[in-house]
């Protein structure tokens, strides 16, 4: 085997001395995560892992027969004891009793609770027949790449045969569930020295009486696979060749950038999608061949992937060696329409009687030729996981495309599958979403305590945010804190100095390329600056206009494009400050540019209006803590205006306000958060003071 080769293998990781001193529960997790590590052996979320144990009853104490099978829901590489459903086997195999036949096996799952053990909460999955009637201690159910290539051949129990022999068998496409749960267990009775079955259009079953055994045969069967393909595509035209060439890196993006607000814009009518942009080798060697269109039209096998990636993608019409991104823009709205016709069209010709209601009809992927891979779904973790999923798909399709005849799943079967009443059940149960899920916010000023607090603030209630600072080192340490908070899918930054209107741009078509487009902008950045008039210097007075009045402008402006090219409405809210309409002493430069702010807040709620774009100001006073503005020369500034010191500045501020209370950062991103989420839907123009109470400061 060349060096190339055994490096693209999987490896076997299996530890023994690990693994020596757990139980088989805990055995079966460590394997469940060995095998969710690799995405080359199944996908997020895909597949599952069983272990059949003797335990003690916990109301008689005898020995008996214990199935622990991932739960409804989880993720083999993630998951922990408690993402295990448990069951007693003898009262599993007592269901074989009340089958009815596979007309009424959906009503099986209903009888799944009554088998719990040991009062675990955890629901057990359709898939736990599946698991259940193999007589074997340990079951692996995987969707490698590789084995679904064979899986979706057109030839695929040939293929099984001539690459596994009698080791691995073959069953035709049947849909999850306690149907092909007998089947399996029959295979397994008549089959006794098989190791495991290849399911057509679905995946790979392995199974062993011994843990480690059967992890090392899951990886055994797979790397037999990937073998043979390497092998087999050695010197052939993969997908047909190439028709497009790809952009560089920059127009890539460039294009993803003009692209994704506006798809975004048009698929977010009755909730706000969250877009990711994928333009890694696969990809672009799929978007560019000759074969993508009709490979496409097929649509994906494995039903784990066609339920993350809908009955097909849309692709779009764009020539990346005549590139005319506007032509390509004012063709989306006739390209999207198009594809909710053609998915309205296959709901009617496949819906049964008792069918739920007609779902999203909108594309979930988008292949742009020459360009990428653009995924929207609810929410980033789903859009990113669903272009991993097609990726897979990819990976299938060209293996499968290589050696015989790519087969999608049958329309039919993909719509009962899609439409499956017990998949909608499990939609059913997913929670309400947060006040802000699918919404994108940017944030300058965003590691700054006021910027940061609020970023938090967004976070909590389910936005993607983009956080925007000079300060490079605490930009990423912010960044890394509220990523270790919420997720590293939901967080972003970028480097940008509101005064540079490059920088700005550029900053605006990353936050577009990283997560769609842009709903809430809280121009937070700023700076503050104490002196008497006479010795306020000419660059002091600019940089003050320059920060909180031109860099204001620059990124309202930026913001204003892609929330108009949405057409979804928005909200942009300015972090000013009292002095923005109280004078103070010493300070002219400063309250003369937060007031240009304010003004400027009050023109953009004139022209934003129209397209529900809301434009409102929140006006601090006094927020000490976690400011960088207070960390400078403006604390002894101000310490020295009002002839007290810095310990005791905090209290004069408190003293003064009507409440005597001082005000925080967090309160300052409540007040934000209003103006942003839909709290505020009908308010625009507006300035919501958060000083404690200043009668000067009092709005005529």
């Amino acid at each position: 085997m060349s060096k190339t080769a055994a490096a693209n293998r999987l490896a076997n990781l299996w530890d023994d001395s690990k693994a020596a001193g757990m139980t088989e529960p805990e055995k079966l997790v460590y394997r469940s995560n060995l095998l969710g590590f690799d995405k080359r052996i199944t996908n997020y979320g895909g597949g599952n892992t069983s272990a059949k144990v003797m335990q003690p009853d916990p109301l008689t104490g005898a020995e008996t027969e214990v199935l622990w099978v991932k739960g409804s829901g989880g993720d083999v590489g993630s998951i922990r004891l408690d993402g295990f459903a448990t069951l007693y086997m003898d009262k599993l195999r007592a269901l074989k009793g009340l089958y009815r036949g596979v007309e009424h096996e959906d009503e099986m799952v209903g009888y799944l609770p009554h088998c719990t053990f040991n009062l675990n909460t955890r629901a057990a999955s359709i898939d736990t027949p599946l698991h259940a009637y193999v007589p074997r201690k340990h079951v692996d159910h995987m969707h490698p790449d590789a084995i679904i290539a064979i899986a979706a051949s057109r030839n695929s129990r040939e293929l099984t045969q001539t690459i596994f022999g009698d080791e691995i068998g073959w069953l035709p496409w049947k849909r999850p569930g306690y149907e092909l749960g007998l089947w399996l267990g029959k295979y397994c009775e008549d089959h006794p020295e098989a190791k495991g079955v290849v399911l057509e259009s679905h995946g790979l079953f392995t199974w062993d009486d011994d843990a480690k055994l059967c992890y090392e045969t899951t990886l055994r069967i797979i790397n037999r696979a990937m073998a043979w393909f390497e092998g087999e595509t050695v010197g052939k035209t993969i997908f047909g060749g190439a028709k497009h060439k790809s952009l560089d890196a920059a127009g890539r993006r460039g294009v993803a950038a003009a692209l994704m607000p506006a798809i975004r814009g048009m698929i977010s009518n009755d909730h706000a999608m969250v877009g990711h942009f994928d333009d890694q080798p696969a990809v672009l060697e799929f978007v560019n061949a000759q074969a993508m269109e009709p490979l496409a039209a097929l649509g994906t096998s494995c039903p784990d992937h066609f339920l993350r990636t809908k009955i097909r993608p849309l692709v779009v019409a764009f020539d990346p060696a005549k590139p005319d991104v506007a032509a390509t823009l004012a063709d989306l709205k006739g390209m999207v329409e198009a594809y909710r016709k053609d998915y309205a069209a296959y709901y009617d010709r496949c819906k049964h009687p008792n069918s739920p209601a007609l779902r999203d009809p909108n594309a979930v992927v988008y292949l742009v030729p020459g360009v990428g891979m653009l995924t929207f779904a609810k929410d980033k973790a789903t859009a990113r996981i669903s272009a991993e999923f097609y990726v897979n798909a990819i990976n299938v399709m060209r293996g499968a495309s290589a050696v015989s005849e790519y087969c999608g799943l049958p329309e039919q079967e993909a719509f009962d599958i899609e439409y499956w009443l017990l998949e909608e059940a499990k939609l059913q149960r997913i929670p309400k979403p947060k006040s802000l899920a699918g919404r994108i916010g940017f944030v300058t000023g965003g590691a700054g305590g006021i910027g940061s607090a609020t970023a938090d603030r967004l976070l909590r209630e389910g936005a993607c945010v983009m956080l925007a600072d000079i300060d490079e080192a605490a930009l990423a340490e912010t960044a890394r804190t509220l990523a270790t908070r919420y997720g590293s899918d939901v967080v972003r930054s970028v480097a940008m100095n509101v005064t540079d209107e490059a920088a700005v741009i550029a900053a605006y078509a990353q936050t577009a390329v990283e997560f769609g487009g842009l709903d809430i902008l809280v121009s937070n950045a700023g700076i503050a600056s104490s002196a008497p008039i006479e010795d306020t210097s000419l660059a002091l007075w600019n940089r003050n206009m320059d920060i909180l009045s031109t860099g204001y402008f620059l990124v309202s402006r930026e913001a204003f494009k892609i929330l108009k090219a949405q057409g979804i409405g928005g909200s942009v809210v300015f972090i000013a400050s009292k002095n923005g309409l109280a004078a103070s002493p010493n300070a002219a430069a400063y309250c003369t540019a937060k007031a240009a702010e304010i003004h400027l807040a009050r023109c953009l709620a004139l022209e934003g209006a129209g397209e529900q774009i809301r434009v409102n100001v929140v006006n601090p006073d006094a927020v000490l803590r976690g400011s960088k503005i207070w960390s400078g020369d403006w604390l002894s500034q101000r310490a020295s205006t009002y002839q007290t010191d810095k310990e005791g500045l905090e209290e004069m501020y408190r003293q003064r306000s009507l409440l005597k209370r001082s005000v925080l950062p967090e309160d300052i991103a409540e007040a934000t958060y209003f103006f942003a989420s839909d709290l505020s839907a009908k308010s625009t123009g507006n300035i919501l003071n958060v000083d404690a109470g200043n009668v000067q400061a009092f709005t005529r």
